[in-house]
């Protein structure tokens, strides 16, 4: 078992300087091993302290330009009428999400500004004109139209990146009530999705049957919003995505995607079956009755691919260990749909059923997913093959980090001794006197009187879930000195492990720490810890 590595130290405790952060890159795959090509382009293009964002350029209609250098976000402003979404002459607002599926986004009607003839007026937008202070416009590189419509694996992780820049640099706004909030969109992973939709700032638009370029099975997916700007499922809400197709005779819909949210107890026992229960609800909601799902629209795409055969990429929701409101998406590859039928469901209705059967010769996804699962469930270490110690840390950490080797006979690392805090042999002092914050209870985002939040250069670290917003060569957290409660979110890396490790014999590398759990970019694995060694020692 290889799929998963998130290669990290092993954690400590106790009182050090926790100012310090180790950069961390996400789990996003079962298997994240980047390909040379990605590796060669982007070694030596990030600076160490810069977070990675892109900023947006106009489309560009000639060749592919190279990909851009990544920016603070913290310098660009935001004009909020042109993030506002267009009211049509029906008074309806138009949905945020216009444009995800390949659709052109309107800019057109734009709400009338009256005259500021009133100081009032005047300061009411110098306020909102504050309120907002990054800039979605152009500025930087852009996407061609051919790489828009058919992309490649540094793209799709081009985009992916600057996607969850942009929405964590969002989030921290929020929580800094530095954006207007009256907005049509209030989210954030929708703002984000609707600002780079605006800008083109996506890839695989165009529509297809079967596999996606640069999307890989066993990639992991954080929010919905993520596969539709690389194009692996275009909607934003459904579970079946489909389009319309020609033939000689004819035009009927096919089946795209599906995405499987386990809602429906979809699952069946072999790994490479899927039971998919077609989409609508069987009751309906005016009048309380039972009624029976339609063919049409999403099913009636399903039914027709059953006919036709036609390969469909299916995507597995799954709950979020870190989260348990949450979840996450893996792509679990092309399947073939083998049977269609009607059955009752819980609440009496007739709902359509799909039986899905994964096409044979793909690397493993949601079997490895299972896998995991069970282990992590398991009680006892027999059913666990390799396992050599359930904790390693003998009761030290909250989470239990387990020692593995399926490679050979070997039964640990040689002189190793788990380390709850760092060791130093000889007493130290900071070069300068340290203070704390004197908060409340807790440190508030937004609240520029708070010491540590002026020491992060007025912004707070992290957003609201405990994800560092960028990186930076140092952030500043509370301390012992610090008057707020040790549950501040300032704190982030005082708290322990969040999530299962265990560490594992590699085949041609020695040892090494892997994650149980897929790690969104910018959250805090673990402390690096250890014994200090003198030099003149070593």
């Amino acid at each position: 078992m290889e799929e998963g590595l998130c290669q990290n130290s092993i954690p400590g405790s106790g009182f050090v300087d926790k100012t310090r952060i180790v950069e961390a890159k996400p789990l996003r795959s079962l298997a994240p091993v980047l390909p040379k090509s990605l590796q060669s382009s982007f070694s030596g293009r990030y600076p160490s302290v810069f977070p990675p964002f892109v900023l947006f350029d106009e489309p560009q209609e000639s060749q592919p330009s190279p990909a851009p250098m990544p920016a603070p976000l913290r310098s660009y402003r935001n004009p909020l009428d042109e993030e506002e979404a267009p009211h049509g002459s029906n008074g309806e607002t138009s949905s945020p999400m216009e444009g995800l599926n390949g659709n052109s986004v309107d800019n057109s009607q734009k709400r009338a500004v009256p005259p500021m003839h009133s100081c009032k007026y005047s300061q009411k937008r110098s306020k909102k004109t504050k309120e907002s202070q990054f800039d979605l416009s152009p500025s930087v590189g852009g996407i061609s139209v051919a790489t828009r419509e058919d992309g490649d694996r540094e793209l799709v992780n081009l985009v992916l990146m600057t996607y969850d820049s942009l929405r964590r640099r969002l989030c921290q706004l929020e929580d800094a009530k530095e954006l207007n909030t009256t907005m049509a969109i209030k989210r954030a992973d929708l703002r984000a999705s609707n600002a780079m939709t605006v800008k083109a700032f996506r890839t695989n638009t165009r529509r297809r049957v079967g596999a996606v370029p640069g999307v890989e099975i066993g990639d992991i997916f954080f929010l919905r919003m993520e596969m539709c700007l690389v194009g692996l499922h275009g909607q934003s809400m459904s579970g079946i995505d489909y389009m319309t197709i020609k033939d000689e005779l004819q035009e009927e819909p096919v089946a795209l995607s599906i995405v499987s949210s386990g809602v429906y107890d979809n699952d069946a026992e072999d790994n490479d079956v899927l039971i998919y229960t077609g989409q609508g609800e069987n009751f309906n909601k005016k009048d309380k009755h039972v009624i029976d799902q339609k063919l049409q629209r999403g099913n009636l795409a399903l039914d027709r691919s059953s006919r036709r055969h036609n390969e469909v990429r299916v995507i597995r929701g799954l709950r979020d260990a870190a989260n348990k409101n949450a979840k996450i998406y893996v792509y679990d590859g092309l399947y073939k749909i083998q049977d269609s039928w009607i059955e009752r469901g819980k609440s009496g209705g007739g709902v359509f059923k799909y039986k899905f059967v994964r096409l044979p010769g793909q690397s493993s996804a949601f079997a490895v997913w299972k896998s995991v699962q069970k282990w992590k469930m398991s009680s006892s270490t027999s059913s666990r093959t390799g396992i050599i110690l359930a904790d390693l840390s003998t009761g030290v950490e909250s989470i239990p980090v387990s020692l593995v080797n399926e490679v050979d006979n070997e039964k640990g690392p040689s002189f190793f001794t788990y380390f709850h805090s760092l060791r130093d042999p000889k007493p130290f002092s900071l070069a300068q006197s340290s203070y704390g914050c004197n908060c409340n209870k807790t440190c508030v985002p937004g609240d520029l009187s708070c010491s540590c939040i002026q020491r992060n250069e007025g912004d707070f670290p992290y957003t609201a879930n405990g994800v560092l917003v960028s990186r930076k060569p140092l952030v500043h957290e509370c301390g012992p000195l610090c008057k707020c409660f040790p549950n501040c979110k300032n704190r982030v890396s005082q708290t322990g492990l969040k999530h299962q490790m265990e560490v594992f014999k590699t085949k041609d590398r020695g040892w090494g720490l892997r994650s149980l759990d897929p790690i969104r970019a910018g959250t805090f694995i673990c402390e690096y810890a250890g014994e200090v060694i003198d030099i003149a020692k070593s």
